[in-house]
């Protein structure tokens, strides 16, 4: 959208198969709250992040995985992409409280919200601000290779905030802390585990 914040208003507008498969997801969410008055609600959230993820593909589990073996971080992209990243423990949260006044008030049923610590962060800054608290001197691999990339998104969680009653449990520092001692001790807890050949007699 050319207009930022993102707020529940814009229009659906996704071109791509994935944009327009979250499209679809949020009308049929819709369609199932008027055709048939079911609790229905529709959340978009920022960017997730949070211990759990093992796409290391992703910024935050594969930025912590490399400085873990010593590696410097890729970043695909010029590092200048602006988003909004949101703690997951914060979406289960906001999960929770929004199954909870979709059934207790049937006026929000159908209704879209947007969840988001609405901090607008680079790819780089959110990089280095791992790697200050990883206590490294890594320096990231910014290889600027990303294509077909929206270069500045974030939402605005005002309705949330209004109608839900909704604040963020954590700030962007304080799921960082918690999401790198999550990768922490589940990497190595797997480096633990022998690896068992597999024989063919």
């Amino acid at each position: 959208q050319p207009v930022l914040p993102y707020d529940e208003s814009a229009p659906l507008q996704g071109r791509h198969p994935y944009d327009v498969s979250k499209s679809c997801a949020d009308l049929i969410a819709h369609t199932y709250a008027v055709s048939y008055g079911l609790p229905v609600a529709i959340t978009r959230c920022g960017n997730f992040y949070g211990g759990g993820d093992l796409n290391w593909n992703r910024i935050v589990p594969g930025t912590i995985r490399s400085v873990l073996r010593n590696q410097a971080p890729v970043i695909r992209s010029d590092g200048t992409f602006v988003r909004d990243y949101f703690y997951v423990e914060d979406g289960a949260a906001a999960y929770m409280l929004t199954a909870e006044r979709v059934v207790s008030d049937p006026g929000l049923r159908g209704r879209a919200f947007n969840f988001s610590n609405e901090i607008q962060i680079t790819v780089l800054d959110l990089v280095e601000r791992i790697l200050k608290r990883m206590g490294t001197t890594l320096q990231p691999d910014v290889r600027n290779e990303a294509v077909h990339e929206i270069k500045h998104q974030y939402l605005s969680a005002e309705r949330a905030r209004r109608d839900l009653g909704w604040r963020p449990l954590f700030t962007l520092d304080e799921g960082l802390d918690r999401t790198v001692t999550w990768y922490k001790e589940f990497l190595a807890f797997e480096s633990q585990i022998p690896a068992f050949a597999t024989s063919n007699s």
